[in-house]
């Protein structure tokens, strides 16, 4: 008998894997089932002998199995997904706090801010003065001068950490050369694609179209930096991108690993990259009233769960993993920091920027990410949550963690935004960097400006002010984007001996 699945479209993996074992009937009763878009995903330890992922169809019929009322059931032969393991052997970050991995971390752990005055350019007259901004930043050595020129910042940004992921993976050019590209994908996203490019272009047109950059409309759109990082490595497998506004970078995780579940590739770059920090973008997200005005104490603007939060702090830069296939990682001696087990994305189906009262879409997200892990709850015992310190968010993402989770006395939840703003498309990027660093480490990093707590969270499962010990078994991170789009994915700890 099959198992149940959920609605069409409620997790990639279960929608891509409908059971070809459902009648016609239990079909339509699904297509009448509300159903969302949002991600969730798993990171975590040593997965158990024998031990079966739940909630997906007994065989990859992704794609492979057709229903027909009067020809029946059509399958083709695919890899078994369940076959294919999937581990992260690679990391890469440009963030305001440093823009290698472990400097990265080691900031977090310290509990330092990089949230300063904007000096980009002139916003003495806005009402939000302070961000996430990268001070220094150099493409020498990355990028081509000619190209890095032209390019938009979210482009550097992308094209910088995904050749550091390399670098950090181990992908000499001799390892390089003897690469499948074809079995090679790059899945980058952006939230805000090109902002600046387009910006100068509209501004070039007022004075002609003569005057416009050639590339600015290449350049602006969401899927250009993975493109021509694909080109710079000639890898000629998966490449697009996905734009899911601050649920972009998990999206990408997700749908990078379920190209290697499916056996389309071996390697897959993926995460997320943007660079909002310009006069637009800073203009549309004070429009929408969503930005912390704690311009005076820049470094205390970004407070999850506190009671004196005013709105999010921006923030810019790129997150990137090296996805890879076990047995690929294990044939060239990779250094495997831990096994990506699963997610699903849903939507709350309520408001374009609020989530819904009673977490529906949160919630979800999360159960069906565990389901399609094969770990229980009991098993997570370190989120990295979404909290972005804004006043609905921050309270019904951990009401849905305490309702999902209830009373465990093992979980610690943190915000990696407190200390780095909100990056947006690359948020869930850098976050699950900092998951597996966390897994790595054995530390979890603080909330910091986390003074006065609302009275509806228990702080007893927060990380305090200060860096504190945890072995991590599994960890989950979160994303939710407007639409309402909620993403979970989930990680745990990979034991090298075990895989050799």
């Amino acid at each position: 008998m099959a198992a149940p699945v959920a609605p069409p479209l409620c997790t990639w993996l279960v929608a891509a894997c409908l059971s070809a074992a459902c009648s016609a009937g239990e079909e339509k009763q699904r297509r009448h089932r509300g159903a969302g878009v949002g991600v969730g995903g798993l990171f975590g330890s040593r997965h158990r002998p024998g031990s079966r992922r739940r909630g997906g169809a007994r065989s990859g019929m992704s794609m492979a199995v057709a229903l027909h009322p009067e020809r029946g059931v059509v399958e083709t032969k695919k890899t078994d997904v369940k076959q294919r393991r999937v581990v992260v052997t690679g990391m890469g970050v440009v963030t305001p706090l440093g823009h290698d991995p472990d400097e990265f971390y080691n900031n977090l752990l310290q509990g330092m801010s990089g949230i300063s005055e904007i000096e980009a350019f002139d916003c003495s007259s806005y009402p939000t003065r302070i961000a996430g901004e990268i001070k220094s930043f150099s493409t020498d050595g990355w990028v081509a001068p000619k190209l890095a020129k032209r390019m938009d910042k979210f482009m550097q940004y992308l094209i910088m950490a995904g050749k550091k992921t390399l670098d950090n993976a181990g992908i000499t050019e001799e390892i390089m050369n003897e690469l499948e590209k074809s079995r090679c994908g790059v899945l980058i996203g952006s939230a805000m694609g090109g902002m600046k490019v387009f910006s100068d272009a509209i501004e070039a047109l007022r004075v002609s179209y003569k005057k416009m950059n050639p590339f600015c409309v290449p350049f602006a759109t969401t899927n250009m930096g993975s493109a021509i990082l694909a080109m710079d490595l000639g890898w000629m497998g998966p490449n697009y991108s996905i734009s899911t506004a601050c649920a972009t970078s998990n999206f990408c995780i997700l749908n990078a690993a379920n190209h290697i579940r499916k056996g389309e590739a071996d390697l897959m770059l993926c995460g997320g990259s943007d660079a909002p920090i310009i006069p637009i973008g800073l203009g549309g997200f004070v429009a929408c009233r969503a930005l912390s005005q704690r311009n005076s104490d820049p470094t205390r603007a970004s407070r999850p769960w506190d009671v004196d939060r005013d709105g999010f702090v921006m923030g810019e830069g790129s997150g990137v993993l090296l996805l890879e296939e076990l047995e690929h990682a294990k044939q060239r001696g990779a250094e495997i920091y831990a096994e990506f087990l699963g997610g699903s994305f849903t939507c709350d189906a309520y408001h374009m920027t609020e989530p819904h009262p009673e977490g529906r879409g949160v919630i979800l997200c999360i159960e069906n990410a565990l389901a399609d892990s094969g770990v229980t709850k009991e098993d997570i015992n370190y989120i990295n949550a979404h909290a972005t310190s804004t006043q609905m968010g921050d309270l019904k993402e951990f009401e849905a963690l305490t309702r999902c989770f209830g009373q465990n006395p093992q979980l610690r939840v943190n915000s990696t935004k407190s200390m780095t703003g909100h990056l947006l498309g690359a948020a869930g990027g850098i976050e699950a960097v900092a998951a597996i660093q966390a897994i790595r480490t054995g530390w979890v990093h603080p909330n910091i400006n986390l003074d006065n707590p609302e009275k509806n969270v228990d702080v007893s499962l927060l990380v305090g002010p200060q860096k504190e010990r945890c072995d991590v078994k599994v960890a989950l991170s979160n994303s939710f984007g407007f639409g309402w789009l909620c993403i979970s994915i989930r990680c745990r700890l990979q034991d090298a001996a075990s895989l050799l």
